[in-house]
């Protein structure tokens, strides 16, 4: 009977996990709710995924909550110049697809603006990821993430697989809302640590699996 509520037999483990996806997935939430803090919550999502659920490290408030203090300036930057570039790109397409009903041959260009919408989304979790994992000037930031994303690009289709199919999954099930964008962003994280360690230093590698075996003993 102890070893059923021993915190380190599978059960206690799983149990953890799913508490801790649901409480990270409602902190976004709560912190996306002013808008302007879509940036800084999703930075702070993916480094607390990356720490808490992917190497059970600390605690979910704890990792969250210092992400997001740490890189909000940044992180808010970034996110108000996608907001910016999104809206613009909306207004095109729904102007162009505006010609298009009309007859214009001109507004076959709605769908130009619809893939780079898709490629936004895209590129901002890879913006964000780089933001919550390293430290670097914004104009670094922006370069790196736009080159990893075409560098690697069948992940990053990946990547936009997985966000429709969170955001469809919402749709039919609503509730899910609690859930999905902490299992999205498990998924990336899975993706772009491999991608991010073929860019790391030996040395910076050598250090973080070091730390991660000293934690897991």
């Amino acid at each position: 009977m102890n070893s059923f509520f021993n915190y380190d037999n599978k059960f206690s483990q799983i149990v953890n996990k799913i508490v801790n996806i649901f409480f990270i997935s409602v902190l976004w939430l709560i912190w996306c709710i002013p808008i302007v803090t879509f940036g800084a919550s999703t930075t702070a999502m993916y480094y607390t995924v990356n720490k808490v659920l992917r190497h059970n490290r600390s605690y979910v408030f704890t990792e969250f909550w210092g992400s997001f203090k740490r890189n909000f300036k940044q992180a808010t930057l970034v996110w108000l110049i996608l907001l910016v570039f999104g809206i613009i790109m909306w207004l095109d397409a729904y102007i162009m697809k505006a010609f298009y009903e009309a007859g214009s041959e001109l507004g076959k260009f709605f769908v130009v603006f619809y893939v780079m919408m898709l490629f936004e989304v895209v590129l901002g979790t890879y913006i964000f990821a780089n933001i919550a994992r390293f430290e670097n000037t914004t104009k670094e930031i922006l370069k790196n993430s736009a080159l990893m994303a075409l560098a690697h690009l069948p992940w990053s289709l990946l990547i936009l697989v997985l966000f429709v199919l969170a955001i469809l999954l919402d749709i039919i099930m609503p509730p899910l809302i609690l859930i999905l964008p902490t299992i999205y962003m498990w998924m990336c994280n899975l993706i772009l640590e491999r991608i991010f360690r073929k860019y790391m230093s030996e040395d910076v590698l050598k250090e973080e699996d070091e730390r991660n075996r000293d934690y897991y003993g």
